[in-house]
């Protein structure tokens, strides 16, 4: 609508001073000949708005001319007071400035959204930490915040996962990612864009020479090509089980990422769950599902449903349970009490 485009240019020449048309065309998706009509409407309304032509020419507003309007909708209110990432704020040292901000935000709000703002602080609650994850460690992310907001090089001591020793490198940040609950350095290497956990930085040092970063290159771009290399990685050890239509529920909880596409529900069959108890029940009281392993050894992690999954293939991957289950028989028969 217009008058919401308007409240956007007002807002946007406020916060970034003198902007292009050309930019302001993009950010609003219309033609540069909209924007300039919405800049005569402004002034009309007796914004004090104008315009310079040339090579370094914009739209902005007159040098001390604030609004104190906030053009919040209601929805928009309740968006800010939903605290999705609360321990985002937490590692990066931010909850009192977040309570502070919200608190002015509040205020700053018209008095008919109020209600509606702090409703959904109390009753929307998003945690973005996965079922039995576990205890974290702890990550001090303040050498690396520093470097990330000073445009500084960063050299650090990192592990790399299943090795022991450190190596030493130095970086050029483009920021900080928080996915899943785990922090992460995205950052170039020798022009090249890497990914390091936050968890396994040993030690960091902000050192005296600037950032390197790549021209025209900013964090979301890197993340979002360091994201797909993660996720299309080449397969490892595909594998092949059935589980127990009783036990899917919780095997999709504790099976995550190795699970490869999405399972069949437990009412998918008729009958479903419930056919039969025994190995040798009805197929109708299992689900077949697929998985990938990096190495083999990792199938494994089937051990924990005991008779309630079977590994269908490959052969190599039966083998490996196979194994596991006479270790474990062989450690619960060494003091007699085994069958």
């Amino acid at each position: 609508m217009k008058s919401d485009r308007l409240l956007a240019i007002l807002l946007l020449l406020q916060t970034r001073g003198r902007v292009p048309a050309g930019e302001l065309a993009e950010r609003l998706e219309v033609s540069a000949r909209t924007v300039y009509r919405d800049i005569e409407s402004l002034s009309a309304a007796g914004v004090p708005v104008y315009a310079e032509r040339g090579r370094h020419g914009g739209i902005a507003l007159l040098p001390g001319f604030r609004t104190d309007v906030t053009g919040l909708t209601t929805d928009e209110a309740r968006a800010l007071f939903i605290l999705a990432t609360q321990g985002a704020h937490t590692a990066l040292g931010l909850d009192d400035a977040l309570g502070s901000a919200l608190r002015k935000v509040m205020a700053a709000l018209p008095a008919p959204h109020r209600p509606a703002a702090e409703l959904a602080s109390r009753r929307i609650l998003v945690d973005p930490d996965r079922w039995r994850g576990g205890p974290r460690p702890t990550v001090d992310l303040g050498v690396l915040h520093t470097a990330v907001f000073t445009d500084r090089r960063l050299r650090i001591r990192y592990r790399h996962s299943g090795e022991t020793r450190l190596r030493t490198y130095t970086v050029d940040p483009y920021g900080l990612v928080a996915k899943a609950g785990t922090w992460y350095l995205v950052a170039d290497r020798r022009g090249g864009p890497r990914l390091f956990r936050a968890d396994r930085v040993a030690s960091a040092t902000v050192t005296d020479a600037p950032v390197r970063r790549r021209e025209g290159v900013e964090l979301a771009g890197v993340w979002e090509l360091l994201r797909r290399r993660v996720e299309e990685r080449p397969a490892g050890v595909r594998v092949t089980a059935r589980i127990r239509r009783d036990r899917l529920d919780l095997a999709v909880r504790l099976l995550g990422g190795a699970l490869t596409g999405a399972p069949p529900a437990a009412d998918d069959v008729p009958g479903g769950a419930g056919k039969g108890d025994g190995p040798d029940a009805s197929d109708d009281a299992w689900a077949t599902v697929q998985l990938t392993y990096p190495v083999l050894g990792a199938v494994r992690q089937l051990l924990q449903f005991g008779d309630s999954v079977e590994v269908l293939a490959p052969p190599e991957a039966r083998q490996v349970m196979a194994e596991g289950a006479a270790a474990v028989t062989r450690l619960y028969a060494a003091d007699g009490t085994g069958p």
